[in-house]
């Protein structure tokens, strides 16, 4: 069979396939614009790919992508680290971030516990939350969980973890529906969810 799509082109595809929510005719749509785009910008583009992991790290205390260690957040002497928001993406503290109404510190997870899936605590950023609660400097602990299964196993596990550790607990309050994740939250819905949290206890 003659392959009619170059193999350049074929192979750009199937990479891009590859991401999530990128099915084949979207990763053919995606790789067929950056070839109209003038060869620059390709080059620009795969540029960026290249450093990404170069330049990128997880920040060494709150564990989100940054280029510098500590993040600009946990770096930011305005912010409370006393309050430590636990989320389990990056994703979901860009949101949080977006609505404006949180000025602590936060705990990036990397997933949450899914055993059927093999995915236990020691999979997740959980000894090192345990960590910096030991250290003695943090006072209250905003678990914002996504309210899908998997997020309130890992909710429910935490509070259980975390019940005598001399820090308050809260969880996010009204204003999440439950099976949404939280990344998909409108700023207004998830800035009155932050501001009405209630005792996780």
């Amino acid at each position: 069979m003659v392959q009619i799509v170059p193999p350049a082109l074929d192979r750009l595809i199937r990479d891009l396939s590859r991401l999530p929510g990128i099915g084949n005719k979207t990763a053919a749509r995606l790789a067929m614009n950056i070839l109209r785009r003038p060869s620059a910008e390709a080059r620009e583009l795969a540029s960026a790919l290249s450093e990404l992991h170069d330049s990128i790290q997880l920040c060494s205390c709150c564990f989100t992508f940054s280029e510098d260690d500590p993040c600009v957040i946990c770096a930011d002497p305005r912010r409370n680290g006393a309050l430590v928001c636990v989320v389990e993406q990056p994703g979901d503290l860009l949101a949080i971030e977006k609505t404006g109404s949180f000025h602590g510190h936060y705990h990036i997870l990397h997933g949450v516990l899914s055993p059927m899936d093999g995915i236990g605590p020691g999979e997740i950023k959980v000894e090192a939350l345990m960590a910096r609660i030991n250290s003695g400097t943090i006072r209250e602990v905003l678990i914002a969980t996504s309210s899908t299964v998997p997020g309130e196993a890992t909710a429910s596990f935490l509070i259980d973890l975390l019940h005598n550790k001399g820090v308050a607990l809260t969880r996010l309050a009204c204003g999440i529906p439950m099976g949404m994740d939280i990344k998909y939250a409108d700023r207004h819905t998830l800035a009155r969810a932050i501001e009405t949290r209630t005792n996780a206890e």
